[in-house]
């Protein structure tokens, strides 16, 4: 048997493994950016670069201004689809390259605010009265951006439209959903999300959909908005079947990048929530971005981090802490965000460089029950990303949990002694901080993340913006289904024989593919009737199935 070891990961510019970052009031003061403002700051102090980081990479980080410059001037790209890359335009339309697209960016904004304020006084109603309920169906950036702001900035006094998810093409997580709104239907409205009208998951999620209001003697089209591209599938259907509206999905706004477009703002704004305020934010913290002065920009700063930390070739993940349960799903969300935009095979220039940052993460101070021990004692294979929110309640005053201490405080000692206990052990760290958690600042966050996703991938040379990985996994998944459906017919025509996979493969033309078949037909013979699979065998190879 061969043993495979793995090579220790160096660790930048000699650092010893464990050695205490230590607090150093004077880097503090050198490396911490506040910007008033914004009720924003950022502290890099925790991250051990040398005195000649930044400066042997300012070079890189211009070059990223650059390249962010040209970005928002229109230029193409992502060469792979020829196509521009504009979701810095939706939170201020003014940089747009063109009039008509300043002008449908405006106008969708506008309808989508008509569009709210009809429903939320209910003159657009449904079967039973006034909307109260919302189901949003998408799959990756078209559900997990919404379910982030959702989480975050949802009314704990009741919001205007309560939020539920069809994220996946699960059966039972479907059924889930639903029957959380069983007797409710007449009440719910849907967004039905997707560019293209031909993703799978959302596909089944809006066929579900359709069937679930079907049963209930209801009128799905009465009931559904569209959230998708000009002409496609999804909008062809909306047309044809009548739906209340349907809302545009431009082909320069990818997926990752859409929560300051329809994707996120629409169901947002339906729930209650103040997009304009989201709007704002976000373009607050473009403009802050937009500085090419080094230690002022955040977004650079953090891409400089990361490429320290990982050595510009993913040898750390990253984990993000934040310490506020309704920025739970952040790291969720950031994880399409940074996996998708930096996990490439090939560099510019085509070269294989097998790029990414692996991101992961839970929320404090639940995390100090969950992985702490590890990240602090474990592998050292991370860096950490601590997200601080200063106001302990939106509403209200605390008490006293203990004498001169309030559940806020505590949750701010464990926040502080939690980055304190992995600098202890040399693990680097990162720190942002806001004031609230509010639509200005979600906002900012997320353009905050955006930005340093586009200026890392330009200082290492990748395109951020196509997803070749994705594409692939989807073809994959539909030759499954095209094997699924030669084999079921297969069996069909000759119903109560008994077949073995070899027999199948053989038969169909299918050599090495044995094992698709053996997987697809055991899923097969627990949820259909219809087939069939011998009982009492134990090894794939062993198995027979048949249609009956």
């Amino acid at each position: 048997m061969t043993i495979f070891i793995r090579e220790p990961i160096p660790l930048p510019f000699n650092q010893t493994l464990n050695t205490p970052i230590t607090m150093d009031w004077n880097r503090l003061n050198q490396f911490f950016l506040r910007l008033p403002e914004l009720d924003f700051s950022l502290d890099i102090s925790r991250i051990p670069f040398s005195d000649e980081f930044l400066a042997d990479h300012e070079n890189g980080i211009q070059k990223a201004f650059d390249d962010m410059e040209a970005l928002e001037a229109g230029a193409i790209a992502n060469p792979d689809e020829s196509r521009q890359v504009g979701h810095y335009w939706l939170r201020n339309a003014e940089l747009a390259p063109d009039s008509e697209t300043t002008g449908a960016i405006r106008e969708t904004l506008q309808k989508i605010h008509t569009f709210t304020d009809q429903v939320h006084s209910g003159s657009l109603s449904g079967a039973g009265g006034s909307f109260e309920h919302l189901l949003i169906i998408g799959i990756g950036g078209s559900a997990l951006g919404p379910q982030f702001v959702a989480a975050a900035l949802g009314n704990p006094t009741g919001d205007k439209l309560v939020p539920h998810f069809f994220d996946n093409t699960d059966p039972a997580g479907m059924d889930l959903t639903l029957s959380t709104l069983e007797g409710k239907l007449d009440r719910t409205l849907a967004v039905v999300i997707s560019k293209s009208g031909g993703t799978p998951e959302t596909r089944n999620g809006m066929l579900e959909a359709e069937n679930a209001w079907k049963k209930a003697g209801l009128d799905f089209s009465q009931h559904a908005v569209a959230v998708t591209g000009e002409g496609s599938k999804l909008d062809k259907h909306a047309a044809s079947d009548g739906w209340l509206a349907r809302f545009p999905m431009w082909d320069w706004v990818g997926g990752r990048t859409s929560e300051t477009g329809p994707v996120g703002l629409l169901p947002a704004a339906l729930q209650g929530i103040d997009i304009d305020g989201i709007l704002s934010g976000a373009a607050a913290m473009d403009e802050a971005t937009r500085s090419r002065e080094t230690l002022r920009n955040p977004a650079a700063l953090l891409a400089l981090c990361w490429l320290h930390e990982t050595g510009g070739k993913g040898e750390k993940d990253m984990v993000v802490l934040p310490y506020k349960d309704r920025l739970s799903l952040f790291s969720k969300y950031l994880q399409q965000l940074v996996m998708e935009s930096l996990g490439k095979e090939k560099d510019l220039q085509g070269n294989i460089v097998h790029q990414g940052i692996a991101v992961y993460g839970n929320k404090g101070s639940t995390d100090q029950h969950a992985y702490v021990q590890q990240l602090r004692d474990g592998v050292p294979n991370f860096f950490a990303v601590f997200i601080q929110v200063l106001k302990a309640r939106s509403v209200g005053s605390s008490i006293e949990v203990d004498e001169n201490f309030t559940s806020g405080d505590f949750l701010h000692g464990f926040y502080l002694g939690t980055r304190e206990a992995l600098s202890e052990n040399g693990r680097a760290s990162i720190s942002i901080s806001i004031a609230e958690v509010t639509p200005a600042s979600v906002g900012m966050l997320i353009a905050l993340f955006e930005r340093a996703v586009g200026f890392y991938a330009s200082l290492v040379g990748i395109n951020a913006y196509h997803q070749p990985g994705v594409e692939a996994g989807k073809k994959a998944a539909a030759s499954v289904l095209d094997v699924q459906r030669k084999v079921t017919d297969r069996l069909a025509d000759q119903s109560g024989t008994w077949k073995s996979v070899a027999d199948l493969a053989d038969e169909l033309g299918l050599a090495g593919k044995e094992e698709w078949i053996y997987k697809i037909l055991e899923q097969l013979a627990v949820n259909r009737p219809e087939i069939e699979q011998e009982a009492g065998k134990i090894s794939p190879a062993e198995s027979a199935f048949r249609h009956v």
